[in-house]
């Protein structure tokens, strides 16, 4: 695969699977911009993809601000050109149960999780339609699928990327640009690395291979679907979970 002629946008870019996924479009050649919500985390980036020798760099980036993202687009537009691939990637949790859900719980999620998926595609389809070729990739989870007890507004906003996923790839289909969706399940990052050791236990014991998913193998496949080994594939949710859930 190559990608030499693509300008990427990957959000929530500094660690975990959206690290992975900048790296890898980096190492086939991308330009890649990864998106942090602080100027630190951009720095980070930056300081990555330089170590990497990956042509791109850090922005900050307020997924759930339009002015934010409106900007962004202008930004590479005017460093390089409109974004051919998006990866939607960036994404927040804040669970309760619903009995003891806040408002802002619920709002947060919902406008971090979905609506700014919404802004984001939508900011990115007048370069694509332009150029009649595009990628956009979102990464869900699980739990659409499957749900999870506590996560009532995180499972919402997931299964509502489905949804979305489908609809804007029979809009986008006639103009060559391929909207996809892919549902990691355990991925071992800063979050499960962080779990008791009983509670990782515990929770293989859903997963037929017997261990987590790494970010890199979520990233190879989301690789997959923004190169031409990808074209034929739209308006899908491909599952990355080690058998925990067959649909």
């Amino acid at each position: 695969m190559s990608f030499e002629d693509k300008i990427a946008l990957v959000t929530g870019a500094s660690r975990g699977i959206g690290a992975a996924i900048a790296n890898s479009l980096g190492s086939f050649g991308a330009t890649v911009v990864g998106t942090a919500t602080s100027s630190d985390g951009a720095k980070k980036i930056s300081e990555r993809f330089k170590n990497l020798n990956i042509k791109g760099e850090g922005h900050i980036l307020n997924v759930s601000d339009s002015d934010s993202v409106e900007n962004i687009i202008a930004s590479i537009k005017a460093k390089y050109e409109a974004p051919s691939i998006l990866i939607n990637n960036a994404g927040i949790t804040k669970d309760n149960i619903l009995l003891r859900m806040k408002d802002e719980e619920w709002l947060d999620v919902m406008d971090t999780n979905l609506n700014a998926i919404y802004r984001l595609s939508k900011a990115c389809l007048r370069g694509m339609t332009k150029a009649r070729w595009g990628r956009i990739i979102t990464i869900g989870s699980v739990v659409a699928s499957t749900g999870n007890p506590g996560q009532t507004n995180y499972s919402a906003t997931k299964a509502g990327v489905l949804g979305f996923t489908k609809s804007l790839a029979r809009e986008l289909g006639p103009r060559n640009i391929t909207v996809n969706c892919i549902s990691p399940g355990f991925i071992d990052t800063d979050m499960t690395k962080n779990l008791p050791e009983a509670t990782r236990e515990e929770l293989l014991t859903s997963v037929p291979l017997g261990r987590f998913g790494s970010p890199e193998e979520v990233a190879e496949v989301v690789s997959f679907l923004a190169g031409d080994t990808g074209a034929y594939i739209t308006g899908e949710n491909i599952h990355v979970n080690g058998g925990m859930y067959m649909p």
